[in-house]
C-alpha cells in the first residue's frame, strides 16, 4: 500500500508539472507529425529532460509568443526523425517546409528575449508582413524568390487582398515566398523605390529574385487570384525573365 501511495504522489507531480508548463509533450513520431501539420509555424522544444540548458528561458519565451503554438519532446524516436543530437529549439513552418534550429549550448547570452527573436525572426507564414525583423528570416530562406503584394495597410480592400494573394502560396511551396508590404509605413519607402513604386501606385504586385537581384512588376489592373497566378507560373517557366531580356536595350561596347 505504501508503495502505490508513493507512486501515485509521483504521478500526480508529474501531471501538475505539466499542467503547470502547459506545453504538449510529443511521445511519438505520429503525435510530432501532427503537431507539425497543425499550423503554418510550430515550435518544438527538444529537451532530454527538463531543467536543461535553455529550458526555463524557453518557456518563458513561448508564453510570451502566444500565437506560435509551442511543445516540448523528450523522445530520441522523434529526436531522429528531425535530425536532432542535443538539446535543440526548433522552428518548423510550412511556407518553404523549413526546420531552422537553435542549440541552447552554442549561445553565448542565453536569455528569453534572445528566443523570442528567433521565434519571431523566423516566423515566415505564407504570406508574411515585412518588417526589419522578418526580413532577416524572409532573406534566409533557401527560397530565394519573393511574390511581392504591395497594398496601403486601412485601404478598403487592403484585407480582402492579403487574404485573396495569400491563398495562392500554398500552391508555391519551396518555389516562392509570399511577402506583404505595407506602403504606409515610411520604413518600406526603399523597397517600393526598389520596384520603382510610390504609395499613391498600390496596390500592385511584384516578383524579386535574390539570386539576381531582378525584379518584375504584374502591370497595373485588377490584382485577382487568376492574374497573380498567371504571374506566378510565368516567371517558373521562364517567360518573364525572357520578355525582361527584350524590353533591356542592348549594351554596345565601344571599339
Amino acid at each position: 500500500m505504501l508503495l502505490l501511495f508513493v507512486v501515485s504522489l509521483l504521478v500526480i507531480g508529474s501531471r501538475a508539472e505539466d499542467k503547470e508548463i502547459g506545453l504538449p509533450r510529443l511521445t511519438d513520431i505520429s503525435a510530432a507529425e501532427t503537431f507539425i501539420d497543425s499550423a503554418e509555424v510550430v515550435i518544438i522544444g527538444f529537451f532530454e529532460a527538463d531543467g536543461g540548458t535553455g529550458y526555463n528561458e524557453f518557456l518563458a519565451a513561448v508564453e510570451e509568443v502566444k500565437s506560435l503554438p509551442a511543445a516540448l519532446c523528450s523522445e530520441k524516436e522523434v529526436w531522429a526523425k528531425y535530425s536532432i543530437e542535443s538539446d535543440t529549439i526548433s522552428v518548423f513552418r510550412k511556407a518553404d517546409l523549413n526546420q531552422q534550429n537553435l542549440d541552447p549550448a552554442k549561445v553565448q547570452n542565453l536569455d528569453k528575449d534572445g528566443f523570442v527573436r528567433f521565434f519571431t525572426i523566423n516566423n515566415v507564414r505564407y504570406i508574411t508582413e515585412y518588417n526589419q525583423v522578418s526580413a532577416v528570416g524572409l532573406f534566409q530562406s533557401k527560397v530565394k524568390v519573393h511574390l511581392v503584394l504591395f497594398a496601403n495597410r486601412g485601404s478598403d480592400n487592403y484585407s480582402e487582398l492579403k487574404e485573396r494573394v495569400g491563398a495562392l502560396a500554398p500552391r508555391y511551396t519551396q518555389k516562392l515566398l509570399f511577402v506583404l508590404i505595407n506602403g504606409k509605413d515610411q520604413g518600406n519607402a526603399r523597397a517600393l523605390e526598389y520596384f520603382n513604386l510610390k504609395s499613391l501606385d498600390l496596390p500592385r504586385v511584384g516578383i524579386y529574385d535574390g539570386e539576381s537581384d531582378k525584379t518584375w512588376l504584374m502591370g497595373p489592373g485588377e490584382i485577382s487570384e487568376e492574374r497573380v497566378q498567371n504571374f506566378c507560373d510565368s516567371f517558373l517557366s521562364g517567360e518573364l525573365q525572357k520578355e525582361k531580356e527584350t524590353e533591356e536595350p542592348e549594351v554596345k561596347s565601344e571599339l
